[in-house]
């Protein structure tokens, strides 16, 4: 199913769709993402990205308050003034060994989208694994619409930049991607 950004039954048509642990593609306010109810649809996105290594998905969350549901880290106090944005943080899991990406995405639909939920989301760029990842809603359509049960289609997202990525288990915290949000060199140093 294809349905176009500015449809008046979106919210509800996507609710439905995720919470019986559908997967879809949509605008992430960063880029296009294949998003999913975390952690049950994980085999699924895997599958359709053809992702099969343990490489983690970020999580988005509506909201700070939710971050002790994954970690026992508290958000940095000088990044804090980033979420909700194009900042994803990696935190030491809170109940096994390993790492969490998360972020609060800056974009009004997703919020309430996540908050209409409760629950919350994997978000990848859409892809097939190790390829880039596609802006233009046709390729989209093309490569992915018998491969998801729903595609919001915003048109071409060809200026958007995924967003910037850093691990905070480490001090200085380490830059694992560039993206949309360019943070001050002393962070890193």
């Amino acid at each position: 199913m294809v349905i176009k950004r500015d449809d008046p039954n979106l919210l509800s048509t996507l609710v439905k769709i995720l919470s019986d642990n559908g997967i879809g593609i949509l605008p992430c306010d960063t880029i296009y993402g294949i998003v999913g109810i975390a952690p049950a649809t994980e085999l699924k996105i895997r599958s359709v990205k053809a992702r099969f290594e343990s490489k983690p998905f970020l999580i988005l969350i509506p909201t700070h308050d939710w971050l002790n549901n994954f970690t026992r880290q508290n958000i940095p106090r000088e990044l804090g003034s980033f979420w909700p944005g194009p900042l994803t943080l990696i935190f030491k899991h809170k109940t096994r060994r390993g790492k969490i990406a998360l972020r609060v995405p800056e974009d009004d639909f997703l919020l309430r989208l996540l908050h209409t939920l409760g629950r919350p989301l994997y978000s990848t760029s859409v892809n097939i694994s190790g390829q880039d990842f596609l802006c233009r809603i046709e390729d989209i359509k093309r490569d992915f619409k018998e491969r998801v049960d729903i595609i919001v289609d915003a048109g071409d997202l060809t200026d958007m930049v995924p967003s910037t990525i850093v691990d905070v288990t480490t001090k200085p915290f380490t830059l694992v991607r560039q993206g949309k949000l360019h943070l001050p060199e002393r962070f890193f140093l």
